[in-house]
C-alpha cells in the first residue's frame, strides 16, 4: 500500500476561512471575538505556541490578547483574574499556556474558567458534554484528530478505531469523539497487554503516547489511516529532529493514510480553537439574547400603575 499524507494546512486552512466569515457576521451584529491567552512565567517554548496563535487569531478575524503573569503568581490570585475575565462581557474565550509553575494546578484554573469561555474545551462541563454526544466545544487536538480523520473520505460508522494513548487531554476525549459519530473504538494503554493484536485490526489508529516511533508498520492494517498526534524531539546523528509517536518510515510503506510529523494535527489543533471560539461566542449571544427577552417578558407582565 502507497501511503497519502495528510497534511494538517489544507484542513486548517479550510476551518480558519469558515471561521472568518463568522467572526465578520458576528462583528456586525456587534459581537466581536476576543481571546485571551495566560502565562505564568518565562518558558520560551510557550512564547513560540503564543506567537502561532496570535498569528492564527489574526487570520481567523479574531482579537487575541496576552496577560502574562510572574512565575511566583499565587493559585489564588490567578482564580480571582480568572473570576475577572469571565464576567467580562469583552472576553470570548480564555486560554491557559503550559506549562505552568509548581506552586499553580492546571486543572484548578480550567476549572474556574466558565464553561461559556472554555475554548480549549477542558473544564469538566465541557468533557461531560462529549460523555452526552454534544461535540461542539471539545479538547482542540482530540477534535483536531477526529477532523483528519474525517478529511480521509472514509466513513467514520462502523468503523474499527483503535485509539492508543488514554490521556484526559486527548486519548479519552477522542474516544467519546469517535463514538458520537458511530465509530467502534478500543483504547490502548501502558496496560494493554498485546497493543499489536488491537492495532493489527483497526481501520484508523490513532496515536498520542508521547513515545518515539512506538508503533511501526507491522502494527498496521494495510490500507488503514494512521493518525499520529506525538511530537517528539529526538537526537539522531547528532542532530536533533522532531518525530512522532510512529515510525513513519514502516508505517507509510502499509498505511492508506498518515499525518506527518511535524506538519500533521498540530496546524489543525490551532484552528480547532478558532473554531471554539466561534462556539463558544454563539453560546453567550444565545444566553445573552434569551435573558434579554426574559426581562422584557417580565416588563410586559408587569402591571402599569
Amino acid at each position: 500500500m502507497g501511503e497519502r499524507d495528510l497534511r494538517g494546512k489544507p484542513i486548517a486552512d479550510g476551518i480558519l476561512e469558515q471561521v472568518r466569515k463568522e467572526a465578520e457576521e458576528m462583528s456586525e451584529q456587534g459581537w466581536s471575538p476576543k481571546l485571551v491567552s495566560i502565562t505564568v512565567g518565562d518558558v520560551e517554548a510557550v512564547d513560540v505556541y503564543v506567537r502561532n496563535q496570535r498569528r492564527t487569531a489574526e487570520r481567523a478575524g479574531i482579537e487575541f490578547q496576552e496577560r502574562h503573569f510572574p512565575g511566583d503568581v499565587t493559585q489564588d490570585e490567578l482564580r480571582t483574574a480568572i473570576s475577572a475575565m469571565n464576567v467580562d462581557p469583552r472576553i470570548t474565550g480564555i486560554i491557559i499556556q503550559r506549562p505552568v509553575p509548581e506552586q499553580i494546578s492546571v486543572k484548578a484554573l480550567q476549572t474556574a474558567i466558565h464553561p461559556f469561555k472554555d475554548v480549549e474545551g477542558m473544564h469538566p462541563t465541557s468533557i461531560g458534554n462529549i460523555v452526552y454526544s454534544d461535540t461542539e466545544i471539545a479538547p482542540c487536538t482530540a477534535a483536531a484528530s477526529v477532523e483528519m480523520l474525517k478529511a480521509t473520505g472514509m466513513s467514520l460508522e462502523g468503523m474499527e478505531v483503535v485509539v492508543i494513548g488514554h490521556s484526559e487531554i486527548v486519548g479519552k476525549p477522542i474516544a467519546f469523539l469517535l463514538m458520537a459519530e458511530g465509530a467502534t473504538v478500543t483504547v490502548c494503554h501502558h496496560m494493554t497487554r498485546s497493543v499489536q493484536i488491537h492495532s493489527r485490526r483497526a481501520d484508523a489508529i490513532l496515536v498520542a503516547v508521547g513515545k518515539p516511533r512506538l508503533i511501526t508498520g507491522d502494527m498496521i492494517k494495510p490500507g488503514a489511516a494512521v493518525i499520529d498526534i506525538g511530537i517528539n524531539a529526538i537526537e539522531e546523528d547528532g542532530v536533533e529532529k522532531l518525530v512522532g509517536d510512529v515510525d513513519y518510515e514502516t508505517a507509510s510503506e502499509v498505511a492508506g493514510w498518515i499525518t506527518p510529523v511535524p506538519g500533521g494535527v498540530g496546524p489543525v489543533t490551532v484552528s480547532i480553537l478558532m473554531r471554539n471560539t466561534m462556539a463558544a461566542l454563539r453560546r453567550q449571544k444565545e444566553a445573552y439574547d434569551k435573558q434579554f427577552a426574559e426581562q422584557q417578558d417580565k416588563v410586559v407582565a408587569t402591571p402599569s400603575e
